[in-house]
């Protein structure tokens, strides 16, 4: 396979190459672990979470050289300190919740007493991940973790794009040789990725619309179940009751952090006419008060543009935005410094429906504000989309901000506040529209995901012989072929 050169955020060079496994090398590997993971399963939870407790251990002991090449991958340092610090938590998370969730049901049937039944949970043998480039570890493991614990082996794929915390990464795995057999990571691009699908029995992916359509239809095709979390246009309405200054940091935050490169950043906002001014002059503030990490990566809140392409795309929204008639009120320029590409925090105003920076994914430190009238009018706009991952509402209390939420077509609404699923997971949430499909990646359905379920059905009397229907039990006979089972 050839190699495939890759980009250092900061500077532009390409300074790094991955080389993609061979078909040849990929069915090795995979076979490899399908063989351990019946060990792996068979072990029962309780050795699942010593060893996942052990790779704990060694992920702490190597946390700083990973942080270092998490740093080079996406060219911001806090974040990557962040990501890093957060998986052990996770890994404990996981582990404290997994005991409760693997235990299967067991009863008696009410239509047929003699006819008891219980239930095993049955984990899909290999889960391939496909993870993107904006949080390379933290969106690697988010699936991978509660697979673990359910008993699948799982095969990485990271975006190519940030591929460098794969090599500290999986040292710390081989270093717990129980998890190596069941846990790889694989670098390579999307014909990598495709291979992976076709090779296994369940696949979890998160990027792009676009992409995610391909790998649904792919899994689709060969009967796996496909988890996909997509992309997002979260709105962010501000009622006149709102705290001006809180909503200003929280649009801020949720719109820029990771210079806007996250799945649920604020992209769109919504304020009531009557405090659209002074809001405006409040959240412009903020953005020309934000400050490059450049030149020296531990000062300032805004990276560099991780994947330069990016560059383009929000290049083409502002450019669309202005010839409809936008006006810039801060920000709207694309730094190249030393190669690397830094996009201002900006806000917009007069701004349209029409516009692309409202329509499309920019996925960049761009807030587009828009005012609105009534209150149904700013639910009328924030559903005004194809997509539904997550929104926020921000309110005099949090009862009026929920009721307006109630109406909104998205998977999880942040309360007097933004972006909240970037620090909660407890709870379940789905994604709406073109935003994902699959069950919940979030609270104890994240888990349970991986699992198919085997129900056993016992009879504590003798069967009933074919000359033994009458009138009495034909009830009893048809009752349970209602319930799925064969008549004939």
């Amino acid at each position: 396979m050839n190699a495939i050169p890759v980009r250092n955020p900061r500077t532009g060079a390409h300074d790094f190459e991955i080389v993609p496994p061979s078909a040849g090398d990929l069915d090795a590997t995979i076979a490899e672990m399908r063989r351990a993971q019946r060990g792996w399963w068979a072990a029962g939870i309780e050795a699942r979470i010593d060893v996942m407790q052990a790779w704990k251990e060694a992920f702490v002991a190597a946390k700083q050289e990973i942080i270092n090449a998490l740093t080079t991958d996406t060219g911001r340092r806090l974040l990557s300190i962040s990501e890093v610090n957060g998986t052990p938590l996770s890994i404990d998370r996981w582990c404290g919740m997994a005991q409760g969730l693997l235990k299967g049901d067991s009863g008696r049937s009410e239509a047929v007493p003699h006819i008891r039944y219980e239930t095993q949970d049955v984990p899909y043998p290999l889960v391939a991940v496909i993870s993107p480039w904006n949080f390379p570890l933290l969106l690697s493991l988010i699936d991978t973790l509660p697979a673990l614990l359910a008993g699948s082996a799982v095969l990485v794929k990271p975006s190519e794009v940030t591929p460098r915390f794969m090599a500290p990464l999986m040292r710390t795995i081989e270093a717990v040789p129980l998890l190596h057999s069941v846990l790889r990571f694989v670098p390579g691009a999307g014909e990598t990725g495709a291979a992976l699908i076709d090779r296994s029995d369940c696949v979890c992916f998160t990027g792009s619309v676009k992409t995610g359509r391909r790998v649904a239809e792919q899994a689709a095709r060969n009967f796996i179940p496909a988890f996909l979390e997509l992309g997002g246009k979260d709105p962010l309405i501000v009622l006149r009751t709102a705290d001006l200054d809180a909503a200003a940091d929280a649009a801020m935050r949720g719109g820029a952090a990771n210079s806007g490169q996250a799945c649920q950043a604020i992209e769109r906002v919504y304020v009531d006419a009557e405090i659209f001014e002074p809001f405006v002059e409040r959240l412009t503030a903020r953005a020309e008060a934000a400050k490059f990490n450049y030149p020296d990566i531990n000062q300032g809140t805004i990276g560099p543009l991780i994947f330069d392409k990016q560059a383009d795309i929000i290049q083409r929204h502002l450019m669309d935005a202005r010839t409809k008639g936008a006006t810039i009120r801060t920000g709207g320029r694309i730094h190249d410094l030393d190669g690397g590409k830094w996009c201002e925090p900006t806000v917009l105003t007069d701004v349209t429906q029409d516009m692309l920076v409202i329509q499309e994914e920019t996925f960049g430190p761009v807030l587009p504000v828009m005012a609105f009238r009534t209150v149904d009018e700013a639910i009328a706009l924030a559903n005004d989309t194809v997509f539904g991952l997550s929104a926020g509402v921000i309110a005099g209390t949090a009862e009026e901000a929920m009721d307006v939420g109630r109406h909104i077509d998205a998977g999880a609404i942040s309360i007097n506040d933004a972006s909240l699923t970037a620090i909660f997971r407890e709870a379940e949430k789905n994604s709406f529209g073109l935003s994902g499909m699959g069950s919940s990646r979030m609270g104890p359905t994240a888990l349970k995901r991986f699992m198919r379920r085997k129900l056993f059905i016992v009879n504590t009397d003798k069967p009933m012989a074919l000359d033994a229907l009458d009138e009495k039990n034909a009830a009893s006979i048809t009752v349970v072929g209602r319930a799925g089972v064969s008549k004939n």
